[in-house]
């Protein structure tokens, strides 16, 4: 009875130092990734990082960790358009499949899923900000993105008619959608009448529809869906291969 009272305490304060010996490695392991990709991306600030799963020390045994959880706040991502940088609030992103070396130099993951989040004021800044003729003596020009219900963004359009601004901007709703994996189109679903006046189809939808390019989200991260929401547009993210660091 002694002698397994003794083994038991032994299995109970080997398990306790496997235990703690697994969370040190685990914590060095995720500050080694978070400055990776923070190097990798040339983050202004080192992401989040948390790896999941027990016991972490078989997943490095194994070379590939089973869930890796990334989230960059903050992240200024290219536009495509010179040194335009359009702010993403926050991105998120859970990688499945993570191979990595031994040094964490290099990380792949074999797939991610993730969620990323644009201001409206961010993304007014690819509307027409500045009058522009529609017709003869009318100009009008994106002065507000808003919340519309229903997943639709609601554009509001200030107009000047002959001189005189129109007392109230004209509202119209919007889709939104994802082309090519890394742009944001927005795109009236009726047009606006501007204080009576019949205009051109075209000239009205170089006011009101309006695209934003994202590109450069990290490892290759492209996006797939997006609705308006109370704050600004909420994408979700997905992609293969994504390397998040080396």
């Amino acid at each position: 009875m002694r002698a397994l009272r003794i083994l038991l305490i032994l299995v109970v304060i080997l398990g306790g130092l496997f235990v703690a010996a697994d969370r040190l490695a685990l914590n060095f392991a995720e500050g080694e990734v978070a400055d990776r990709l923070k190097t990798t991306e040339n983050l202004a600030s080192t992401p989040d990082v948390s790896i999941e799963g027990f016991p972490f020390l078989t997943q490095v045994v194994a070379g590939e960790l089973d869930d890796v959880q990334v989230g960059i706040q903050d992240y200024e991502a290219p536009t495509g358009d010179g040194a335009q940088k359009i702010r993403i609030d926050a991105l998120r992103a859970d990688m499945k499949g993570v191979a990595f070396s031994g040094d964490y130099r290099s990380a792949t993951a074999a797939t991610a899923t993730g969620t990323a989040t644009v201001s409206y004021d961010e993304l007014l800044k690819a509307a027409k900000s500045e009058p522009t003729q529609v017709a003869p003596g009318v100009t009008a020009n994106v002065v507000g993105l808003s919340d519309g219900g229903n997943g639709k963004i609601k554009v509001d359009v200030e107009a000047t008619v002959l001189g005189t601004k129109l007392p109230e901007p004209v509202s119209v709703l919007s889709s939104v959608t994802v082309v090519d994996g890394n742009t944001v189109r927005v795109k009236a679903d009726t047009l606006p009448s501007f204080g009576g006046v019949e205009l051109a189809e075209s000239r009205v939808r170089a006011i009101t529809d309006f695209e934003q390019k994202i590109d450069g989200l990290p490892g290759g991260i492209q996006l797939d869906r997006v609705e308006a929401a109370q704050n600004g547009v909420d994408i979700t993210v997905k992609g293969s291969g994504i390397r998040l660091a080396g």
